[in-house]
């Protein structure tokens, strides 16, 4: 019945939308330094208008905890929808080149980051509570992976939407990706809930959720920060020494897109091993692989050995996908889940902001080839870090009933 009920009610609900939110991500993040240029910004004007699809979920993280709380995550699903729509229609008005230009592109972009962290949070949110305790990690890591295929499918999608309305093209199919992914949250139940436990999870605090769970933060916290940055350094390490080598565009784009067909390929059985098992024999190896593909690739002089070390990348992330939700809801107090999910998710989008900015200081001070092999003991310090403070289910995981939504 457990398996009937995931799949039934909270597949249409959660993996439906991610699946298309991710879309939406993946056709347009390939052109957003390019439309940026096309307004008139010079490379590093273009690299901080990309940077700020981050900026808008760090700076959002924690107030969408306060929203899920306050209206449901059902209806934070749908204002998440609303505007990243708004900001799609934002980044296709093009009033020319200039200053005005490059800010209305920015706002765009930065409204697209913010409402990505809000619908991250509330779909997070709805689906621990929706799912029994015993498939929880098969529930996020699905939810992980069908994110991830979204993002695989998104950019091939977009290109081929612009061979017939050119660079706007990706825009139009990340809005109707939007749009439609609405539409489905609109038709979905909100989870049961009763006033006491609404009024009791409003009173918690951001601050007050810190000083209650400060030390899973400070142990737990720091390994998922630790594994966000790997995981988001991986994304910089494969074109930049593809043309460290000297390959060709074309080939680099290939190696990226084995790896990320691996990484969007095994999400389903680690969730199973976690569920069987336990979470160490997932986050573990995942970062332990991270780091060894790091370490191991400066060590490659060709195409063939580089996209071998890059799908071993792919299956260390993939294998570890929705692991950071997954102990982020094992560690969540049964009121105020939403307010701590946010403070979770904060801490781990710092540490996607660290990562590459380590690889780049590295790098900057003694070379590509260090600089890797630095953020590669960063995976290994994640590994350690997480193989201590995972808490044992025996004495550590006691996580609270969860609600579902109505029949």
């Amino acid at each position: 019945m457990a398996e009937e009920f995931r799949l039934r009610s909270v597949a249409v609900a959660v993996y439906g939308p991610a699946a298309l939110f991710g879309l939406a991500e993946g056709a347009m993040l390939p052109v957003v330094a390019l439309s940026a240029i096309d307004r008139g910004a010079t490379t590093p004007v273009a690299a901080l208008i990309g940077a700020l699809l981050g900026i808008g979920a760090l700076a959002t993280n924690i107030p969408a905890g306060i929203l899920a709380t306050r209206v449901g995550e059902r209806k934070s699903m749908l204002l998440a929808a609303a505007v990243s729509a708004v900001g799609l229609v934002l980044c296709l008005v093009n009033i020319g080149t200039g200053p005005g230009a490059l800010v209305l592109y920015g706002a765009g972009v930065l409204l697209i980051g913010a409402a990505s962290a809000v619908y991250s949070l509330a779909r997070q949110s709805y689906l621990t509570e929706s799912v029994p305790l015993h498939m929880r990690a098969r529930a996020l890591s699905t939810l992980g992976g069908t994110m991830r295929v979204g993002l695989f499918l998104g950019p091939f999608a977009g290109a081929a939407v612009m061979q017939f309305w050119g660079q706007s093209g990706a825009y139009y199919l990340s809005l109707a990706a939007v749009l439609a992914a609405g539409v489905v949250v609109y038709r979905v139940p909100d989870l049961e809930t009763t006033a006491e436990h609404r009024a009791a999870a409003a009173a918690i605090t951001t601050w007050g959720m810190i000083k209650r769970k400060w030390r899973v933060y400070a142990t737990l916290g720091v390994g998922i920060l630790l594994l966000s940055g790997i995981r988001q350094t991986r994304q910089t390490v494969v074109p930049l020494w593809a043309a460290h080598l000297g390959l060709s565009p074309t080939a680099s784009s290939l190696i990226y897109g084995f790896a990320g067909a691996i990484d969007a390929l095994v999400f389903y059985p680690a969730g199973k091993v976690m569920d069987r098992h336990g979470r160490r024999w997932v986050a573990v190896p995942s970062a332990f692989v991270l780091g060894a593909s790091f370490v191991l690739m400066p060590l490659t002089h060709g195409a063939v050995l580089l996209a071998v070390v890059a799908m071993v990348m792919g299956f260390g992330n993939g294998v570890g996908s929705g692991i950071v939700m997954t102990l982020g809801a094992d560690v969540s107090p049964a009121v105020g889940r939403p307010t701590h999910i946010g403070v979770w998710n904060e801490l781990a989008d710092v540490g996607s902001g660290l990562g590459p900015l380590l690889l780049a200081g590295v790098t900057a001070l003694a070379g590509l080839g260090f600089g890797i092999v630095v953020s590669g003991l960063v995976g290994f310090a994640a590994a350690g870090a997480l193989w201590t403070w995972i808490p044992r289910p025996s004495r550590g995981l006691r996580p609270a009933a969860v609600r579902g939504p109505p029949p």
